[in-house]
């Protein structure tokens, strides 16, 4: 009878303790999964961490830069344009921004203000923004300028979320003797959003909805090149 009482304990304990051991093992599994996940994310913010990022308003004060077709000015669009980028990148508190202008100030080409002004910081990334302009009314499109070798994978990554935000013909990426992105000793790139004298494309280009749009896309090409 002794036996059977042992026999019984036995049948009874053996499979309490297997789903015991299983609970915990699964809840360990768990565990390590989630710590695994929450390395995995500070590894992705420490990338970017103190991240040094230079918005650059293309053109300003005197120097308005092309005249669109409804005759408003360059400068107003890659202001307003290079602030929603400032303002969408500041929510991340591992990204500083900096803007060589806030506002509707004139910047001397002779000065080479801009890139000195990225180089002096030891940013990371510099862009500069714009719209393009031609004689031709019905040329429309969106480019990115690079010059060095190390600044095009950057160009390819902007071009392809600013074609995808903007809608316009990809023009594609190019390299241009321009000093804003040969003086920097950053990633440097020039953004042509679009062209202004192209009615069609202006009339995007000046609504809150379409610059909402561009600037997310920086910020997003911003990340991707970041990763």
């Amino acid at each position: 009878m002794k036996k059977k009482i042992i026999m019984l304990i036995i049948f009874v304990l053996i499979p309490l303790f297997v789903i015991l051991e299983y609970k915990d093992s699964s809840f360990s599994s768990k565990k390590i999964n989630l710590e695994i996940k929450n390395m995995e994310d500070e590894k992705e913010d420490s990338r970017l961490t103190d991240y040094k990022v230079v918005i650059d308003a293309g053109h300003g004060g005197e120097d308005v830069g092309a005249t669109g077709a409804s005759g408003q000015y360059e400068k107003n669009f890659t202001l307003s344009v290079a602030k929603k980028v400032s303002k969408l990148l500041e929510q991340n508190p591992h990204i500083q921004v900096y803007m060589t202008r806030s506002d509707d100030s004139f910047i001397s080409q002779e000065s080479r203000h801009r890139p000195i002004y990225a180089n002096d910081l030891n940013a990371d990334l510099f862009l500069s923004i714009h719209a393009n302009t031609f004689t031709d009314s019905s040329v429309s499109g969106t480019e990115t300028f690079y010059y060095h070798p190390y600044s095009l994978k950057f160009a390819e990554i902007m071009q392809k979320n600013l074609v995808q935000a903007t809608g316009f013909k990809d023009r594609g990426v190019k390299k241009d003797d321009l000093f804003v992105i040969k003086d920097t000793t950053m990633p440097a790139v020039l953004l042509e959003i679009g062209y202004l004298t192209n009615p069609q494309d202006e009339s995007q280009m000046w609504t809150e909805d379409f610059q909402d749009c561009v600037a997310t896309a920086i910020v997003d090409g911003i990340k991707e090149y970041s990763r």
